[in-house]
C-alpha cells in the first residue's frame, strides 16, 4: 500500500486530485499538505473526503498537515501548488512567479522524502519540472511532470469523436512543450491497431483544427470556468495508478531526456516513458523527420525558458 501527499491540495487541481487518487486501491493513505494558514481549509476538505469514504465503504486515511516532517516516507508527491493561469495567458507567462516556489518545494521534498517519486503539475509544466529536478537532488528518474499526457488524451478523444470510434480504440500522442509548441505523432496515431493514414477519412481529417481544439482547450475551460479541474485531475490519478501498480505503462510525460529522439538532449521535456514503481524512463523512437524538425524547436524553447528561469533563481536565490 502507498502513501500520496499533494502539495497544494487546497487548489481547484489539488482537491479534485485527492477525489481521484482515493480511488486507486494501491493508496490507503492521502497527505492534503498546504501552507500555513491554510489549516482550516485543509481540515474540512479532510473531513469531506472522509465522508466520502465512508460512503463508498473504504478505510482509506486523509490526514492535512503544513508541516514538512510529514512529507517523509510519501511514495508519491504531487506538486500543484502555483499562480493559476487566467484567460489569455501563455503557460510560459507563469515561469518566473512560480519558480521561485517550485525551487522552495522541490527542496523540502529532496531533503524530508528523498525516495519518493515527485510528479509536477506547477505551469509551465516541463519548465518548472526542471526546477524541481534541480533544487531537489533527486534523481532524473524520480522527477517527472504531466507534460503532454493530458494533451495527449484530447488528441485521443478529437480522433475517435472524428472517425466514430470508441476512444479506447484510438492510440496517439503529443510530445515536446506543454504549450503552443507541442507535436502531435500522426506517423505513430492509430485506429484498431491499423496506422491513421490507411484509414478512409484519412484524407478529411482536419489536423489543423483538431490541434487547434487541442491547444486551446485549456483556456476554453478557464474563459468558462474559471480552472481546469477534472481533466488535469484524472491525468494525474492515472499517472498515479500506473506507477503503483507498476504497470510499465507507456504515457507521455515531461522528463529529462538524453537523445532518445535523435540527437535533442538536456531538456525537459514531454516525451513517451516507461512508467513503474521505479520511477520514469524515457524511451528512444523513430519518428517523421518533420515531427523531428518540430519537437526540436519546441527543444529549444524549453531550454532558453529554462535557462532563463534557472539563471534568475541562481541570481536572487529561492
Amino acid at each position: 500500500m502507498a502513501k500520496v501527499t499533494i502539495i497544494g491540495a487546497s487548489g481547484h487541481v489539488g482537491r479534485y486530485t485527492a477525489l481521484a487518487v482515493s480511488y486507486i486501491p494501491y493508496v490507503d493513505e492521502i497527505v492534503l499538505f498546504g501552507r500555513e494558514g491554510s489549516e482550516e481549509v485543509l481540515h474540512g476538505l479532510a473531513c469531506d473526503l472522509h465522508d466520502s469514504f465512508a460512503a463508498r465503504g473504504t478505510t482509506l486515511e486523509a490526514v492535512f498537515s503544513t508541516s514538512p516532517k510529514d512529507l517523509e516516507n510519501s511514495d508519491i508527491i504531487i506538486l500543484t501548488s502555483g499562480v493559476p493561469r487566467r484567460d489569455g495567458q501563455d503557460r510560459m507567462d507563469l515561469a518566473h512567479a512560480n519558480a521561485r516556489l517550485v525551487a522552495q518545494m522541490a527542496a523540502m521534498v529532496g531533503w524530508y522524502a528523498p525516495k519518493s517519486l515527485f510528479l509536477i503539475v506547477s505551469n509551465p509544466v516541463d519548465v518548472m519540472t526542471a526546477v524541481a529536478l534541480k533544487y531537489s537532488g533527486m534523481k532524473a528518474n524520480q522527477v517527472f511532470g504531466l507534460g503532454t499526457h493530458l494533451d495527449s488524451m484530447r488528441l485521443k478523444w478529437n480522433i475517435a469523436h472524428f472517425f466514430g470510434v470508441h476512444v479506447s480504440e484510438v492510440h496517439t500522442r503529443i510530445i515536446g512543450e506543454h504549450g503552443d509548441s507541442m507535436v502531435p505523432l500522426w506517423s505513430a496515431t492509430t485506429i484498431g491497431g491499423i496506422s491513421i493514414q490507411n484509414l478512409p477519412r484519412f484524407e478529411q481529417l482536419p489536423e489543423e483544427q483538431i490541434m487547434k481544439n487541442v491547444k486551446t482547450a485549456g483556456s476554453h475551460i478557464i474563459r468558462r470556468i474559471g480552472a481546469t479541474v477534472y481533466g488535469p485531475g484524472d491525468a494525474i490519478s492515472t499517472i498515479v495508478r500506473t506507477i503503483l501498480g507498476n504497470e510499465n505503462r507507456i504515457l507521455t510525460v515531461s522528463a529529462l531526456i538524453s537523445s532518445e529522439i535523435k540527437d535533442v538532449a538536456d531538456v525537459c521535456i514531454g516525451v513517451p516513458a516507461k512508467l513503474n514503481r521505479d520511477g520514469v524512463f524515457p524511451l528512444a523512437i523513430t519518428i517523421d523527420e518533420k515531427e523531428v524538425e518540430e519537437f526540436r524547436t519546441s527543444a529549444d524553447k524549453i531550454r532558453a525558458v529554462t535557462k532563463e528561469v534557472l539563471d534568475k533563481l541562481d541570481t536572487d536565490g529561492c
